[in-house]
């Protein structure tokens, strides 16, 4: 696979400024533009300036500066906010948190005032380690909460695997789902969601939640998880989902350790190469532990909204987070210094 890695990027008028003067080119058709890129191919990588791209790279560097269409209703040049509603007692940072469905809708309904543009609604752990668990448990869990958050008109994403719960979460209500296996877990799932033509998050993972550990071995992390993540996205793309309704997430913490996710964080902008908004959720999770030195997942927000602003930089869409007032502000302000949004 040739990718074309975006380097120098570049925000505001100076972003500008490079594309009228050809030295730059946008990024997704959107704020961001790359002045710089790396050319990697079986026979290695090349630095160049992006005026220096050779014609035979013409069609990889399409997918990279083509403009994105809006997805889920979203514009997808500005960056939303997820927030995770997790109905679980084994989450790994907010398990248990809800004792009861009227909690959790609360708790949708205010990240939603908070300004989370979807709310993220999982009903099985899939941190490293878990078991999978019944789809009919995880429908139990949910349902209620679908329904309840749905009424409001709030827009709802379904954390699951199971496709006999995707199907029940749209009858709900739910207009998102979100799978961590990248539709493979369920042999139903692409069916599913193909039929029914809703958006869906697709993510990259080796693996289950129970084995993935052990699949966490890379040469080059960035560019194989886009190759892989390239093969998740054409097959769901041959099994009738359309691809403007995919987004895609690298999936920070699955099947990866330690210091391979942050040196996937910071080569983010290799998976314009894709040609989908980016999903990124690495809230309170194990890299930013690692970077900022802090082992209490609650007590990570800072941190992750350091590198959730570091993912907008680089060609993030969608930030799914815990701490969703917290990081719809730095989000605005980023906003407001990047890219001459008006503040409100």
């Amino acid at each position: 696979m040739r990718l074309i890695e975006p380097l120098g990027l570049l925000d505001g008028p100076a972003a500008a400024e490079a594309v009228a003067a050809q030295r730059a080119r946008w990024l997704g058709g959107g704020n961001l533009a790359f002045s710089l890129v790396r050319l990697i191919s079986a026979d290695g990588s090349h630095l160049l300036p992006v005026a220096e791209i050779p014609p035979a790279w013409a069609e990889t560097l399409a997918r990279l500066t083509v403009p994105r269409a809006p997805w889920a209703g979203l514009a997808p040049d500005v960056p939303a906010v997820m927030g995770i509603l997790n109905v679980t007692p084994d989450s790994f940072s907010d398990g248990g948190r809800y004792s009861g469905h009227e909690d959790a809708i609360a708790a949708g309904l205010a990240m939603a005032e908070a300004g989370a543009a979807i709310i993220d609604i999982g009903g099985e752990s899939t941190r490293p380690g878990s078991a999978e668990v019944p789809a009919a448990e995880e429908r139990a869990r949910i349902l209620p909460v679908v329904r309840g958050l749905a009424r409001q008109g709030v827009l709802v994403s379904v954390d699951t695997r199971h496709a006999a719960t995707m199907a029940a979460a749209l009858d709900a209500g739910a207009a998102i789902i979100n799978d961590v296996s990248g539709l493979t877990f369920d042999p139903a799932a692409r069916a599913l969601v193909a039929a029914r033509g809703c958006p869906v998050v697709i993510m990259h993972m080796r693996g289950t939640p129970a084995t993935m550990k052990s699949s966490a071995t890379y040469g080059d992390v960035a560019v194989e998880v886009v190759a892989e993540l390239a093969v998740r996205l054409e097959e769901a793309i041959a099994a009738g989902v359309a691809r403007e309704r995919i987004a895609l997430d690298p999936g920070f913490g699955f099947a990866k350790e330690g210091t391979q996710n942050l040196d996937l964080l910071r080569r983010l902008a290799l998976f314009a190469n894709l040609g989908c908004p980016l999903l990124i959720g690495v809230s309170r999770k194990r890299l930013v532990g690692l970077a900022a030195g802090e082992t209490a997942a609650p007590r990570r927000a800072p941190g992750s909204i350091a590198a959730g602003l570091y993912a907008l930089g680089h060609g993030a869409f969608i930030l799914r987070v815990h701490d969703v007032a917290e990081t719809v502000q730095a989000v605005r302000v980023w906003r407001s210094l990047s890219q001459g949004a008006a503040v409100a």
